[in-house]
């Protein structure tokens, strides 16, 4: 059986990035893009996190997240400190400037969310995300091994 389960989850992943970049531009917001939104989005839940943490939560890789931190940091988006705990240890969290994008964000991720699953049942909705999430499982005990191996 031919399958093409990655292609259609890469086809999907840049169809979303598109249609959300331009629901944020009708939102009326610029001051970051999509990429940057997912970062934004996991401190908005924690308020700080150690880059290692937003790197897990995000899927970014290391690499990238931190030039990406760098540009947020460089527009005033983010700072970053030590860890009073662990000076080894950066953390992370949103400006004030940020705090006031929540509401707007969590709004175009809504209406995200409901073009997403048009057309789905509450059942179907929730069968579709086990079977995502035991994908991401694989793929994460696949990058585990990766990294240890």
């Amino acid at each position: 059986m031919e399958t093409q389960g990655g292609f259609l989850i890469s086809r999907i992943k840049h169809l979303a990035d598109r249609v959300f970049e331009r629901m944020l531009k009708e939102c009326g917001i610029d001051a970051f893009n999509g990429a940057q939104g997912r970062i934004l989005y996991v401190l908005w839940q924690h308020e700080e996190l150690p880059i290692g943490r937003i790197g897990q939560l995000t899927s970014l890789a290391k690499t990238t997240l931190t030039g990406m931190l760098d540009r947020m940091e460089e527009a005033g988006l983010i700072r970053r400190m030590a860890n009073p705990g662990n000076r080894r240890q950066i953390l992370v969290s949103i400006t004030p400037k940020m705090k006031d994008y929540r509401d707007q964000y969590e709004q175009v991720s809504q209406k995200m969310n409901r073009l997403f699953y048009k057309g789905f049942s509450d059942e179907e909705i929730a069968r579709f995300e086990v079977r995502l999430k035991a994908i991401i499982r694989n793929l994460e005990s696949e990058g585990d091994d990766l990294e240890n191996g």
